[in-house]
């Protein structure tokens, strides 16, 4: 069964809302030969997203139902700097469907020195991905 659509929200949120979050990773997270992190760290990322774009669009945390689409485009490195951003595409009765894209907006230059680091213009996109949430019934 089908959901309506519609274009907004009660609280003025409309499809288009976007939600970004920026992450330093660590090199603890480091699982990998050449400092390279699992693809997951991006998609965990994305939960947090979509669970503020969530609780500014419904008032609620939400729940993640699954993943339609997952790209992984290039690899996330230990000392990046990641930007996450949740774009609301769709809207129904209870679900919403966001899209997902990760960038690493800074990286990390060792041959340079142990702390050298250099901001990517333009950033290198890591991970696409497509999802969707369900909010509880208003």
């Amino acid at each position: 069964m089908s959901e309506p659509a519609s274009e907004s929200l009660s609280q003025g949120r409309t499809v288009g809302f976007t939600v970004s979050h920026r992450r330093y990773v660590p090199h603890s997270h480091a699982h990998y030969g050449g400092n390279l992190v699992d693809g997951a760290y991006g998609l965990g990322m994305f939960g947090d997203v979509a669970t503020e774009l969530c609780v500014r669009t419904d008032g609620d945390e939400g729940l993640f139902a699954g993943y339609a689409e997952v790209e992984f485009l290039a690899p996330i490195q230990a000392g990046d700097v990641i930007e996450a951003t949740a774009t609301l595409v769709r809207i129904g009765t209870r679900s919403r469907t966001l899209e997902f894209e990760a960038r690493v907006v800074c990286r990390s230059a060792p041959e340079r020195g142990p702390s050298a680091a250099d901001v990517l213009d333009p950033p290198v996109v890591v991970t696409r991905a497509k999802g969707t949430v369900v909010v509880p019934a208003s």
